[in-house]
C-alpha cells in the first residue's frame, strides 16, 4: 500500500499537527474542515510552529517553504476521498466521527485506508460502519503533534495486517515511535493518564489539596513536566471528562467515575487554555489558580 498523499479532516489543535509533521516527512497533505476561518487559522499556525522549527535550527528555511507548498486546503469532503490514506482529526465525540466517515465513503478510492485520530472511542465499532472495516485503523497521535514522539496504533477486530504494516512503515516515514495497542477503552496512553488527573481532580475537590500543591507535588515529587491540572487545561477539560466517560461506560468500573468537580468545569464552559479559564485563569499575563 503505497501511501503518497494524505487527507486530514479537522483542522483544529490535533489536525494542524497531523499535516505539519506529514508534510515535513514530504507527503501531500489535503487539510478538510467545515469552515474557512479555520483552515486560514491551521495554516497560520502551521507557519508559525514550522518558523519556530527553523529559529531552533531544527529545520532549514527551504525545507519550511517546501512543507508548506505540500499542504492544500479544502471545504470539500468529497476530495478527502480521492488520498491514500484518510485520518479523522475531529472532536472527540463518537456520532461526529461517524458522521464523516458516511459522508467520505462514497468517494474513497478501493485502496484507500481510512483511521481515526481517537484518544479514547472503540475503533472496531467505528470501523463496523463503513465499507472497509480491514482498512481501518486507530491513530493516534498525542499533542503537540509536532513535540511528541510516540503514535499510538490501534487495530480493531476486522483490521488486516496489510493496513497495519503500511501504518507503521508511515510512522517510521514520520520519525515517530509506534506503539500497538489493543481495542479497548481509551488504548495505553490514556487509559493510565486521564484516571490519574480524575484522581487530581478528586483531590482538589475534596480538599486534599489546592490546585497550586497539588501541581507542584507531582512535579517536583513525582518529576513530572506539567502538574495534573495543568495538563488538564491544556489537554482540554472536556476532553478529559469525554474520555473518562468512554472509560467508566466501556469498563463498568466505578474506580473511572467522573469526578463532579470535573464536569462541572465543563458545564461552566471552564475547559482549560483554549477557553481561558480552567483549572487556571489565563486571561491575565500569568495563568492564576481559579481554586
Amino acid at each position: 500500500m503505497a501511501i503518497e498523499t494524505v487527507g486530514v479532516v479537522g483542522a483544529g489543535q490535533m489536525g494542524n499537527g497531523i499535516a505539519h509533521v506529514f508534510a515535513l516527512a514530504g507527503y501531500d497533505v489535503l487539510l478538510n474542515d467545515i469552515s474557512e476561518a479555520s483552515l486560514n487559522h491551521a495554516i497560520e499556525v502551521i507557519d508559525r510552529n514550522l518558523e519556530r522549527q527553523v529559529s531552533r535550527g531544527k529545520i532549514a528555511a527551504e525545507i519550511k517553504a517546501a512543507a508548506l507548498a505540500r499542504i492544500r486546503t479544502t471545504l470539500s469532503i468529497e476530495e478527502i476521498g480521492q488520498t491514500d490514506l484518510v485520518i479523522e482529526a475531529a472532536t472527540e465525540n463518537e456520532t461526529v466521527k461517524q458522521k464523516i466517515f458516511a459522508a467520505v465513503q462514497p468517494h474513497l478510492k478501493p485502496t484507500t485506508i481510512l483511521t481515526s485520530n481517537t484518544s479514547s472511542i472503540s475503533i472496531t465499532r467505528l470501523a463496523s460502519r463503513t465499507d472497509r472495516p480491514e482498512k481501518f485503523m486507530g491513530f493516534h497521535f498525542m499533542n503537540p503533534v509536532p513535540v511528541m514522539q510516540l503514535v499510538e496504533l490501534i487495530r480493531g477486530i476486522a483490521t488486516d495486517k496489510d493496513t497495519y504494516d503500511a501504518l507503521h512503515e508511515v510512522v517510521k516515514r514520520l520519525g515517530k515511535t509506534a506503539a500497538s495497542a489493543e481495542d479497548f477503552p481509551a488504548f495505553i496512553v490514556n487509559r493510565i493518564l486521564i484516571p490519574m488527573i480524575n484522581e487530581a481532580v478528586y483531590t482538589l475537590y475534596e480538599g486534599v489539596g489546592s490546585v497550586k500543591s497539588i501541581d507542584e507535588s507531582l512535579k517536583l515529587g513525582a518529576n513530572h513536566p506539567m502538574g495534573p491540572l495543568e495538563l488538564a487545561d491544556f489537554i482540554g477539560l472536556d476532553t478529559c471528562l469525554a474520555i473518562m466517560n468512554v472509560l467508566y461506560d466501556g469498563l463498568a468500573d466505578t474506580k473511572y467515575r467522573p469526578c463532579p468537580l470535573l464536569t462541572k468545569y465543563v458545564e461552566a464552559g471552564w475547559l482549560g487554555r483554549k477557553s481561558g479559564r480552567g483549572f487556571y485563569d489565563y486571561r491575565g499575563e500569568v495563568p492564576v489558580p481559579t481554586r
